[in-house]
């Protein structure tokens, strides 16, 4: 991801502008732009344990979250505000914060049993940096699950690390991972892969295409 510059800031910018303008419209629209069928469910299902502490990354409006057991402590964040405040009124006791993975996770937030950041690593150009911020808050044994749009050579539209696409009304570029540079940025973080799945992510509207992700479950040390 680019340094502090202008161009990721910029970039991050406008992403948290598209998201905080669908914010209203997005659990309707959950359906129709995601494929992730269950296996998000399934991860947490394996994984949580009461009053375990759950970092979920891109959190939007704590979809995935809201309906954890209320001894677990949900810390979420996100680039928009909007998105947000959908979070804090599913799960009033969570901890909702304006962030960019750009930045390490703040010290404050202490460290995590368990963390996700599904479908919101779209926009990372520096894959490496952003799952270090994420390594660096994870217990000993801890487990995370996160999702990277795959780069395949045959996959139409899959083949080039970067791909710009109109969203809203605002051009942003997503970012394409091969398995083989995902698998080396989770060791270069301190994580050891325990799952991977090829397999459906979102759905571009504009091009009605669904874009592959890649599906990792990783866990620390």
């Amino acid at each position: 991801m680019a340094d502090e510059g202008d161009g990721g800031r910029s970039e991050e910018a406008a992403v948290a502008r598209v998201y905080g303008e669908i914010a209203s419209a997005y659990e309707v629209l959950y359906p129709s732009l995601h494929r992730y069928g269950d296996r998000v469910e399934h991860f947490l299902a394996d994984v949580m344990k009461p009053g375990l502490r759950v970092l979920d990354v891109g959190c939007g409006p704590a979809l995935h979250t809201r309906g954890l057991d209320a001894s677990v402590d949900v810390v979420g964040l996100d680039l928009a505000p909007e998105m947000l405040e959908l979070a804090k009124r599913s799960r009033p006791s969570g901890t909702w914060r304006v962030h960019s993975y750009l930045d390490p996770v703040p010290e404050d937030l202490g460290t995590f049993d368990v963390a996700l950041a599904i479908g919101c690593l779209d926009f990372c150009d520096d894959l490496p940096r952003v799952l270090g911020h994420m390594g660096r808050v994870l217990k000993p044994g801890a487990r995370m699950l996160f999702t990277v749009l795959e780069r395949r050579s045959g996959l139409e539209a899959h083949e080039a690390s970067t791909r710009r696409v109109r969203t809203a009304d605002t051009d942003v570029t997503l970012h394409l991972w091969s398995a083989e540079e995902t698998t080396r940025a989770v060791e270069a973080a301190g994580l050891r892969v325990r799952e991977y799945v090829h397999g459906p992510g979102w759905e571009l509207l504009a091009e009605e295409r669904v874009m592959w992700f890649g599906w990792w479950d990783v866990t620390r040390g």
